[in-house]
């Protein structure tokens, strides 16, 4: 497979920024417990799977997260778990994401593939399998269009990010730096400046003043947009096919050695979810909102909705071959020392359901258990 030399450096960075990401937000909390008031979301009911009494999964709450989103809402993962109930938490970062499934606060999560690529490494793998993809794309550059016209004009602007080494902060690095510009990424302070906030500080930020633009996944990107921002530029545009994952779906491999046939019953969810979202457009956004609501204590506008749906692609296939030539070049450029990713897929749950489906089988590009 050939990689753009825009993935490709962006990809290098990615992985030397690993251990930031890593030193700057291990020291987060778990998450918070999704709330359960919400009377909409089924209950446990029905035999339990494999016996067991609850399954742990973490998210996060937004439009990229939308398979996790929905499937909890429509009660579509709580119906292949039968009486398993399920015990939910919500994070911001994908590091304690991480920690709580290293803690066994979680057993299942959505997360992205940095994270999932770096925890693997720090555990020696030992810690997680990717059993399944979940989205692609839903990551955007957009800019306050009177002080950026073009791509040419970033020179000398302040543009935002979620975190100090988060996946769209390394992918505005890489950028700035494919287009000659130098940035301390440490600092975030050079040619343009680049300011780390949270995503729901940016629109404020963007509102006033204080950033000309913003490189942020949804719905943060769909709210600039609203606040009158212009997309200077799609992620999905530097990469081959326009694919790339945003989302993947991990697990503990203690939990799922112990309980083969509870992460079988997830996937065979997310399949379902994923299934429905792409026939129901309307009504998964409507669910989407109803979770997000549920989560956060307030629902995204409808023209947010709409572009950030839009945005983002549900899919079952977790791409690993992206994620086999980002690690592979960034071994020979020397950013990520001894990287482990054999084993780190385990597509045979996935696939089984796929099979089941009448769908066809998703490739590990070499990097699954053995």
């Amino acid at each position: 497979m050939s990689v753009p030399r825009t993935t490709l450096r962006r990809s290098l960075a990615a992985a030397a920024a690993l251990p930031l990401l890593i030193a700057v937000l291990g020291a987060c909390g778990y998450g918070s417990q999704a709330k359960t008031e919400d009377k909409t979301v089924p209950v446990a009911k029905g035999e339990k799977v494999g016996g067991l009494d609850e399954v742990k999964i973490g998210y996060f709450a937004n439009v990229t997260h939308a398979t996790a989103l929905a499937g909890l809402q429509e009660g579509l993962f709580q119906k292949e778990l039968g009486g398993t109930r399920i015990k939910s938490q919500v994070f911001n970062a994908g590091p304690s994401e991480i920690e709580a499934l290293n803690a066994k606060a979680i057993d299942i999560g959505w997360i992205g593939p940095s994270p999932s690529i770096n925890g693997y490494t720090k555990s020696k793998g030992q810690n997680l399998r990717i059993v399944g993809g979940s989205a692609s794309g839903g990551v955007s550059l957009v800019v306050k269009a009177d002080k950026i016209k073009s791509l040419d004009d970033l020179k000398g602007k302040r543009i935002a990010t979620p975190q100090l080494g988060n996946t769209q902060d390394v992918a505005l690095l890489n950028y700035l730096s494919e287009k000659g510009h130098k940035v301390d990424a440490a600092t975030g302070k050079g040619d343009v400046t680049v300011v780390r906030q949270d995503n729901k500080e940016i629109p404020n930020s963007f509102k006033s003043g204080a950033i000309d633009g913003a490189w942020v996944p949804e719905p943060t990107a769909a709210r600039l947009v609203e606040a009158g921002g212009k997309v200077l530029l799609d992620e999905k545009k530097l990469w081959k096919d326009d694919k790339f994952v945003i989302t993947n779906i991990i697990v503990r491999q203690d939990f799922l050695k112990e309980h083969p046939d509870v992460v079988e019953a997830v996937l065979r969810g997310s399949f379902k979810t994923n299934a429905w979202i792409t026939a129901n457009p309307d009504k998964a956004k409507a669910s989407i909102n109803a979770k997000l609501k549920t989560d956060s204590g307030k629902e995204l506008p409808a023209k947010v909705l709409d572009q950030a749906f839009k945005n983002v692609d549900v899919l079952d296939d977790p791409l690993a071959s992206t994620l086999r030539d980002e690690a592979q070049h960034a071994v020979k450029a020397g950013l990520l020392k001894d990287p482990l990713l054999e084993g780190i897929y385990d597509l045979r749950p996935l696939n089984k359901v796929l099979k089941a489906e009448g769908k066809p089988a998703v490739d590990d590009a070499g990097l699954g258990v053995k």
